[in-house]
């Protein structure tokens, strides 16, 4: 397919995802929010609750991630600490694991993450979100609101390698082979 052709229909293909997300947001605009209890993470200082981490916000962006031995969530995190600063302006956020307070500070400090960072171990937190299971782990974000007292979930979604929210997938679809093949590290030789 000659160059001009085949930029086209790409277009074409990009313009089906942005129609597909706007449907997404209307479906999601309409669902039924899932009523959580106030949980309690560990953090360095001590516990902390989920409505403690909402701070100022209304809104709660939460992060599943595996831990420092998961090199996709590394990479995601990796990614996603230059886009801090612009999602606190909108809704609080915070990532949790089940690594301790004291080993998700060190893992953060050697990267660079300047986001927030709780630990869900000794709790079900995980498993009663869905992203633990008898299979084990798995890495995503749930959203939650808060009303009053009342906290609700109000959208989640796993991640994978590909997916949306790991920007390294999307730069590799533009190489003729893809990614082909080419998986994470936590360090690189």
């Amino acid at each position: 397919m000659k160059y001009p052709d085949a930029m086209e229909q790409m277009a074409s293909f990009r313009q089906q995802i942005a129609s597909i997300r706007e449907q997404m947001r209307k479906v999601q605009s309409t669902l039924e929010p899932q009523e959580v209890t106030d949980y309690e993470f560990q953090t360095l200082e001590g516990k902390v609750s989920l409505s403690e981490l909402f701070g100022s916000h209304r809104d709660l962006m939460l992060v599943h991630n595996m831990g420092k031995s998961c090199p996709g969530c590394t990479l995601w995190a990796d990614g996603y600490n230059g886009l801090h600063q612009h999602v606190i302006t909108r809704a609080a956020f915070v990532v949790t694991s089940p690594d301790t307070p004291d080993v998700q500070q060190q893992f953060a400090a050697s990267r660079g993450w300047v986001f927030p960072m709780v630990s869900h171990s000794g709790s079900s937190f995980a498993e009663d979100m869905g992203y633990r299971t008898s299979k084990g782990w798995r890495p995503g974000m749930s959203v939650f609101r808060r009303d009053g007292a009342r906290m609700v979930r109000v959208s989640d979604v796993s991640w994978s390698p590909g997916d949306d929210f790991c920007t390294v997938w999307h730069f590799f679809d533009l190489l003729p082979e893809g990614a082909a093949g080419w998986r994470p590290k936590v360090h690189y030789s």
